[in-house]
Order: C-alpha cells, then sequence, then structure tokens
C-alpha cells in the first residue's frame, strides 16, 4: 500500500511492447499453421523442427486433424496481425488474447497430464514452449500504458480504460 492508503498501480504496457507480443504470436502461429496445413505429414513426422519429433508419440497420423490444426493456427495468426496493427485498441487486443488463451489454456494443460510420453529434454521444452503462449496471453492482458487508472472510481469501464487500455 501506498503512504496515501491506495494499492499500488499493477504493472502495465505499451503498445509497442503489445505489438511485439502480437507479432511472436502471429509468428508462431504461421509457422506452424503454414507447415500443418500444406505439409501435413512432414509436420506431423518433425514438429516442432530442429531435429525433434514430439507428434508420432501422440497417436498415428490423421491428414483431416493435421489440416484442422493448420487452419486453427493460420487463423491466429491472421487474428495476432490484426490485433499487431491496432495495439493501442483494448478490445481487438482482448478478444486476440482471450482467444488464444481459450485455445493455448486447454493445450498447455493436455501436455502437461502427458509428459510422460517424451524424454526429459522435450518434457522441459513442451512446458517452455506450451508455456510461453500462456504467459504471452497473461502480459497482454496487462493495462496499457497511459490508460485511466483502474483503481480511481470511474475511470474503469469508459471508453476503452480499465483494463485493457484504449
Amino acid at each position: 500500500m501506498s503512504q496515501d492508503g491506495r494499492l499500488p498501480r499493477p504493472p502495465d504496457m505499451n503498445a509497442a511492447s503489445r505489438r511485439v507480443l502480437l507479432l511472436l504470436l502471429a509468428a508462431a502461429g504461421a509457422y506452424v499453421g503454414v507447415w500443418a496445413y500444406f505439409a501435413t505429414g512432414s509436420w506431423y513426422r518433425s514438429f516442432p523442427g530442429f531435429g525433434l519429433h514430439w507428434l508420432p508419440v501422440l497417436g498415428p497420423y490423421n491428414e483431416h486433424l493435421s489440416k484442422d490444426v493448420g487452419a486453427l493456427y493460420m487463423a491466429l495468426a491472421v487474428l495476432s496481425l490484426g490485433a499487431a496493427r491496432r495495439p493501442d485498441n483494448g478490445q481487438v487486443v482482448a478478444l486476440t488474447v482471450l482467444t488464444w488463451l481459450v485455445f493455448s489454456v486447454p493445450h498447455f494443460v493436455y501436455h502437461m497430464q502427458h509428459l510422460d510420453m517424451y524424454n526429459g529434454r522435450d518434457q522441459v521444452l513442451n512446458v517452455i514452449s506450451l508455456g510461453a503462449f500462456v504467459l504471452a496471453g497473461a502480459a497482454l492482458l496487462l493495462p496499457a500504458r497511459g490508460g485511466p487508472d483502474p483503481r480511481v472510481s470511474g475511470t474503469a469501464g469508459r471508453g476503452g480504460g480499465g483494463r485493457l487500455g484504449r
């Protein structure tokens, strides 16, 4: 608590930081999406790349499922690119972040419950890579820098103020 008795303001995020995180999400979505959709067999055998092979241990190859995963990630990439163009638009960023989190949190939970399928290195890399999507989403939920202080009565919820800024 500060000397004036108010709670400290939560950390915030500027538009440039938001844009960078949104572009990283878009790049990850495009990387997985394009590969999974247009080269399904290669994606299944070789994902995530770099000499690692995470998918074959999860079950047999399914072209339809692979294409669906690719289409999902490409859609997330497009949404993220759109939000990166408007990082000060709290509603667009919030919708993008919530969409990523609706996918990423259950995806993370599933894989955390099935880490026994992987060796130690791949277990650690799964936790880091899948956790990064959840952490990026959480970071993007921070209020926009310079927006109204949601702790001050009457400022939250006005035209773009509050948690996600303008």
